[in-house]
């Protein structure tokens, strides 16, 4: 059963919410979560909402960045974890968390560098 919490206008994700917070034991009482974790959420539980959102991550003073960073992998990581539950969903959610994440910090800390094949020639 997926539990949501909202806050104002906004219904959010409490899966979401644990990963992005990194609390497994978040309650639904999400009001002392800053501003950039529960966006980050919203493009998170609804990926074609980003185009909307780029300005304002773009724009957005990020009170610790460090760990703002730390909620992108942590959604990355998650999302890689689970591709074989929901290939869609969680190709989405790491484009989201991946895209953010060079958007603001201009390149991805868990890059996936693929080497090319090295022949050795005798």
């Amino acid at each position: 059963m997926v539990e949501f919490a909202i806050l104002g206008d906004k219904k959010y994700s409490m899966q979401t919410v644990r990963i992005v917070t990194g609390d497994n034991a978040a309650g639904t009482d999400i009001h002392n979560i800053p501003e950039e974790q529960l966006l980050l959420c919203e493009a998170i539980d609804d990926p074609y909402l980003l185009p909307f959102l780029l300005e304002k991550f773009y724009m957005m003073e990020i009170k610790d960045a460090e760990q703002f960073r730390l909620c992108l992998i942590r959604v990355q990581v998650d999302s890689d974890m689970r591709l074989n539950e929901d290939i869609q969903k969680h190709q989405h959610r790491g484009y989201v968390s991946r895209t953010i994440e060079k958007l603001m910090y201009r390149d991805i800390f868990l890059e996936v560098v693929r080497e090319e094949d090295v022949s050795i020639e005798g």
